[in-house]
This record gives structure tokens, C-alpha cells and sequence, in this order.
């Protein structure tokens, strides 16, 4: 799991895939590397993310783009690697993963 900002300016660039809009960091949402993402079929469907113990409904909005970056769209950012949950900081604190393992951590996720 890696950490994004849904919010306006942040590190995704454009508003979220599926609904169009930015998401606060108070929200629980992901975006999910390309082939989770299933072509959009998993947007707006929670999914539960486990780690450190816990777990967390978290919402799907957008893909983290596993082919396209490095552009204004992308945020100028790298494409994904293939094997990603990008979650809010929302997800994080629910995980209580805190300190040095926030930015990247791994976890394990199923549909909701």
C-alpha cells in the first residue's frame, strides 16, 4: 500500500476516475494499480484492506495508472507498479500504521 492525497493539488492531478471529483484525506478511498482496477468495474465498490493487525473498508475511486505518468494528467508522477493499493491517509490511521511505515507498507485486500 502506498500513501496519496485524493485532494485538489495533490499527488494524483486530475480528479478521481470514477466520480469525477477530489477526496479529502479524511476519507477512506483507494485507487488500484491498473488490472485491480478492472477497467472501472470497481469503482465506487468498497474493498477491506488488512495490515498491522486490522482492517478497513475503504472505498475504490480512481485507477493508479500501471502503463501512463509522467504527464500533467499523472501529476507528472511514474506509472504504478502493478501490485498497488494507493490509499488515503484516512485508510492509514484506521490501520493505526504510524511513524516510518507510512508512505509504503504491505497489506493484503479483498473485495468487500
Amino acid at each position: 500500500m502506498t500513501l496519496n492525497d485524493f485532494g485538489e493539488g495533490g499527488d494524483g492531478g486530475d480528479p478521481s476516475e470514477c466520480d469525477g471529483a477530489f477526496h479529502r484525506s479524511l476519507e477512506r478511498v483507494v485507487a488500484l494499480s491498473t488490472g485491480w482496477y478492472s477497467g472501472g468495474s470497481r469503482c465506487g465498490k468498497s474493498i477491506r484492506v488488512r495490515a498491522n493487525g486490522r482492517s478497513v473498508l475503504a472505498k475504490v475511486v480512481d485507477e493508479c495508472d500501471t502503463v501512463n505518468g509522467c504527464d500533467r494528467e499523472h501529476a507528472f508522477q511514474p506509472p504504478c507498479r502493478n501490485n498497488v493499493v494507493d490509499a488515503s491517509r484516512a485508510v492509514w490511521d484506521a490501520l493505526s500504521i504510524t511513524g516510518e511505515e507510512v508512505g509504503e507498507c504491505n497489506i493484503t485486500w479483498s473485495a468487500a
